[in-house]
């Protein structure tokens, strides 16, 4: 999609004059900046007055750019309408489930059923499609921005009543929701659509299927609004790529749909860099994105040069760091490196965030690393048709998420992501690269795929994780899988049924633990590990023992089990283990499959690998404090240092090494 690796960030032109443009432009290619965002938040600006236009400015600025050799990526700059038209129309402000509507004096501040913003919407984009489309700077479309970020939901008629509509295309008749719902539990069977309400504040705990209904029908509103303008830009420029930022693990929208509709994911990026394992919380969500449209390149469209604003506390990203996580992005398979933003405004709520050029200016160390990060990324354009390749895959749903969490379990503190987090955080300390997966996806190329607490699961699904099994892949379930379909009606025959030929098992009774509550296994080889927060009472049909609790009145029965299916194996992991335990299990199916270890490395450093076929580029990262010397797997050229790099690498503390095989 571009020449050479993107570096650049998000520019805001209309917050400054003529001469401060000059300034950016020539500074921007003094720095290396190739792409800039543009447009983001400039609605007011471009349309004024209702149905009056001007783009005079933001064509003089591409042009400036276009002078420059920096390339636009346009956004429509719908995420924030102006004030006019909350004024016309106040039916675009967003209502919550209290009743109270947002108002305008933030962003975001429109719901996505509203016609009226709908059709202001479609009206600004096509003017600037019908105006930009062909121009020589533009090399990408940035549709809106960050959707359902501040506001996920709307109550307001509008959404009720596209609500109904959308529940009448899924299920076809009220039968079929009536059934779908099971809404003869508490007298909730429904006569008409428009007895249907959205989920909002009730007198006890409501109907889990509405909730859940209310998830995939918000994530599709507001995909519908990104294809909505989708549709417009393609016809008025079918050749530019299209994009909109996403936001790591962002709960409302399902990302493996909205990836479909995207030509590139971009990816919002905000690690907390004061926490000491800051470094694997960004590594999961880069690996989220590259996952999300099967290992394509992704762009890094945004990340704060060091601080952000809008903590309680917003450190600074200490020298070296800024430079270490951007790396860390392109090793797991960006193909662009940007910022948030280019210049730090001198007003508005974001005045200090930081930014390329900080208020300052440019005598400044954050400028400084910035523009040798923009000059150092110019050496690595050969890698840019490369990937990343991962043996291991952990399955995450997003229609699992919102129905896991969305209360009345037998515990109701199960928090899915930070869950995930503990895996992937055994799986990064051993430099094992991690792809995420649809559970109905391609799992053929996997070594290894580990399940945790999909509670939800197709039908489609289930045969697909079985045939991946049965065909020689090596399976890792969590407790508390595969107990409901996708109505959300559990699966009779004992837990969990759709899994018990696979498993070998099925679980009789779930023990949740109280808070002062305890309990350790005993594994095959004699080690002992506590475990806590839950317990299944599992019964054994044909699967081995790996691991048994040694109290309470379950005492002696299964803990962790292992089953030969077909050519491969599953194992099921039917309690939460304390960290030494789940590194014991990860590391025995590590070594039983065969997956590629590097745990050898020193503490805190990353290796990735990207490979193209015929080259291989090894990235070494040092995220301590300390000089190391790392081996490395393959000899070849530093292309950070240009030194030829035999058996070892030598980092310095928050260094890089990028070794060319």
């Amino acid at each position: 999609m571009f020449p050479q690796v993107v570096f650049g960030g998000d520019y805001n032109p209309e917050q400054w004059g003529p001469e401060v443009w000059q300034e950016d432009a020539r500074l921007m290619e003094e720095a290396g900046v190739n792409l800039v965002s543009l447009g983001i938040f400039a609605w007011s600006r471009l349309e004024p007055a209702p149905g009056v236009y001007d783009f005079t400015w933001l064509i003089g600025i591409m042009d400036l750019l276009h002078a420059h050799g920096v390339q636009v990526n346009l956004a429509t700059p719908t995420a924030s309408p102006p004030p006019w038209m909350v004024r016309r129309h106040p039916d675009i402000l967003p209502v919550t489930a209290d009743g109270v509507t947002l108002w305008h004096g933030s962003r975001r501040h429109y719901c996505p059923h509203s016609s009226s913003y709908r059709t202001g919407a479609q009206n600004l984009v096509t003017r600037m499609a019908e105006k930009f489309g062909d121009h020589p700077a533009l090399a990408l479309w940035h549709v809106d921005n960050e959707y359902a970020c501040h506001v996920t939901e709307c109550f307001c008629d509008a959404s009720i009543a596209a609500f109904r509509s959308w529940l009448s295309q899924r299920y076809g008749s009220l039968d079929e929701l009536n059934k779908a719902w099971g809404t003869d539990f508490w007298s909730q069977h429904y006569g008409d659509w428009e007895e249907i309400q959205g989920p909002g504040r009730m007198p006890a705990q409501g109907n889990p299927m509405q909730s859940l209904d209310w998830r995939r029908f918000f994530s599709d509103s507001w995909l519908e609004c990104f294809e909505e303008q989708k549709k417009i830009l393609r016809e008025h420029a079918p050749d530019i790529p299209l994009t909109t930022n996403f936001m790591r693990f962002h709960k409302p929208l399902d990302y493996w749909e909205w990836a479909k509709s995207e030509d590139v994911v971009s990816f919002d990026s905000y690690p907390d860099t004061s926490e000491p394992q800051w470094m694997v919380e960004a590594g999961m969500g880069y690996d989220l994105m590259r996952s999300l449209k099967n290992g394509q390149p992704w762009l890094l469209m945004e990340q704060a040069p060091t601080q952000v604003n809008w903590r309680q506390r917003n450190t600074t990203k200490r020298p070296g760091v800024m430079r270490l996580g951007s790396y860390q992005a392109l090793a797991r398979g960006a193909n662009g490196i940007m910022f948030f933003q280019w210049r730090a405004s001198q007003a508005g709520s974001e005045k200090f965030h930081s930014a390329i050029i900080p208020h300052v200016g440019t005598d400044s160390r954050v400028w400084r690393e910035a523009k040798a990060l923009g000059m150092e990324l110019k050496r690595f354009e050969g890698l840019l048709s490369s990937r990343v390749q991962a043996d291991v895959a952990i399955l995450f749903d997003w229609e699992n998420w919102w129905a896991l969490e969305s209360g009345d379990k037998p515990v109701n503190d199960l928090n899915l992501l930070q869950r995930t987090i503990d895996i992937y955080a055994e799986l990064f300390r051993r430099n094992i690269t991690v792809d995420f997966a649809h559970p109905a996806g391609d799992l053929s190329r996997y070594r290894l795929v580990i399940m945790p607490h999909l509670y939800l699961v197709s039908n489609r699904a289930v045969q697909n994780i079985e045939d991946y099994v049965a065909r020689g892949g090596n399976l890792v379930m969590t407790f508390f899988s595969g107990l409901v379909d996708e109505t959300e009606h559990v699966q009779l025959g004992g837990y969990p049924a759709q899994f018990r030929k696979l498993l070998g098992l099925w679980v009789e009774e779930f023990v949740p633990y109280g808070s002062r509550d305890a309990n350790s296994i005993q594994t095959d080889t004699g080690d002992r590990f506590a475990c806590n927060y839950w317990s299944d009472i599992i019964r054994l049909e044909g699967a081995e023992v790996v691991a048994h609790y040694l109290e309470d009145f379950y005492a002696d029965y299964p803990a962790v089990t292992r089953h030969s299916f077909g050519k491969g194996s599953s194992y099921y992991l039917g309690t939460s283990l304390e960290q030494a335990g789940l590194s014991w299990l990860l590391r025995r199916v590590i070594e039983e499959t065969g997956v590629q270890d590097r745990q050898n490395l020193p503490a805190g450093v990353e290796m990735t690998l990207r490979s193209d076929g015929t080259h291989t580029w090894t990235f070494i990262l040092n995220y301590s404090d300390e000089r190391l010397q790392v081996k490395v797997p393959l000899d070849g050229i530093n292309l950070v240092t240009g030194a030829v790099v035999k058996g070892f690498v030598s980092l310095g503390s928050k260094d890089v090494a990028i070794v060319q095989t």
